[in-house]
């Protein structure tokens, strides 16, 4: 039995948000220095970037940039930051993050809650030149008259301190954000944002929603490819609610964990077809082992992230799929992660 399977139910007793709270900071207390030994069959080079394993933490657990190096310490590949916005923003009223046990999911209305660009910054500057790749998801403040210059003013500020930037247009809990998922309102964000990159050219992602049609998937690749995005997040939480037995079910927000895994992974091989394979894919949604993330990477996606699952599964995690992940590359002979992408 894990330590963590020990302590799991006396944080379970926590407010979910105040149980957060309290892991970031102690995870600020830990010697949790850099990235572990590295596994070179799990290595891979995407968007210019060089992981040692394509096993990502997706934004919102380390909203604020506090702990990213001690997260890469605990196995991940790399570490997403955020959504950082360019000012302060107190999020949604609380109750906003709810454990749905029975389910092995997660519901959230947080509202891009985030200590805002300059205090992200401050902190992503302090670790700059350190190993290990970090990048920073940014969003739009939720008052914000102009949403596409909140988008510029992040890109601009946040490139020279972070390894990728991600677009986040697809939370569901800014009123009216995945509206720029629409073909025109996304090209237009898109041209502003490549060209705010500047000559620097950090890679940039763009992150969807699993909440799309057919058409939407088709318009948003075509749009991205055009604008040259460097790779696709599929994909965010979703506002639909598949059959779920928690008692907290009917509670707003996007879902995540468990219930999202095969939507996530229709998506993503939707993705993949409307790309035709040229643009990397990322999948998030529902991935808590290393049989799921070898089924995402086989659909088509050359990274993976995660988060939700760490509530239920604790911080080794990341390791654990590691080590899974390369038992089951060699099972079926493949001598590198790269080489299983799209095999399915």
């Amino acid at each position: 039995m894990s330590l963590y399977s020990l302590l799991r139910p006396l944080l379970f007793t926590l407010d979910a948000e105040r149980a957060h709270g309290m892991t970031v900071a102690a995870l600020k207390r830990l010697p949790l220095k850099g990235p572990g030994t590295a596994d070179p069959r799990l290595a891979i080079r995407v968007a210019g970037l060089d992981l040692p394993n394509p096993i990502g933490l997706a934004p919102g657990f380390d909203k604020n940039a506090e702990v990213p190096d001690a997260m890469l310490a605990l196995g991940f590949g790399f570490v997403e930051v955020g959504t950082l916005t360019p000012r302060p923003q107190v999020g949604n009223p609380r109750p906003r993050l709810f454990r749905l046990v029975e389910d092995r999911a997660v519901i959230n209305r947080m509202g891009f809650n985030n200590d805002g660009m300059a205090i992200g910054l401050e902190r992503l500057r302090a670790r700059w030149g350190r190993p290990g790749v970090v990048g920073v998801n940014i969003g739009a403040n939720k008052d914000s008259p102009d949403r596409i210059a909140d988008y510029v003013t992040c890109v601009q500020g946040m490139g020279p301190v972070t390894d990728y930037i991600t677009v986040n247009i697809s939370s569901p809990n800014t009123p009216g954000l995945r509206a720029l998922q629409d073909k025109g309102a996304l090209d237009g964000l898109l041209a502003a944002v490549m060209d705010a990159r500047g000559d620097g050219r950090r890679p940039v992602f763009l992150k969807v929603a699993p909440d799309l049609e057919p058409a939407d998937i088709d318009d948003i690749a075509d749009v991205s490819m055009a604008r040259g995005i460097d790779a696709l997040i599929v994909t965010n939480t979703t506002i639909s609610r598949p059959p779920l037995q928690s008692p907290l079910k009917g509670e707003s927000g996007g879902l995540s964990g468990q219930p999202l895994h095969q939507m996530a992974l229709a998506r993503l091989r939707a993705f993949r077809s409307a790309t035709g394979g040229a643009m990397p894919l990322i999948g998030v949604g529902g991935i808590a082992s290393a049989e799921h993330a070898y089924e995402r990477i086989r659909a088509g996606a050359s990274l993976i992230q995660l988060y939700s699952a760490l509530v239920y599964e604790g911080p080794w995690l990341a390791r654990r799929i590691a080590r899974g992940l390369s038992a089951l590359l060699a099972r079926d002979g493949f001598a590198n992660v790269r080489d299983a992408i799209g095999t399915e």
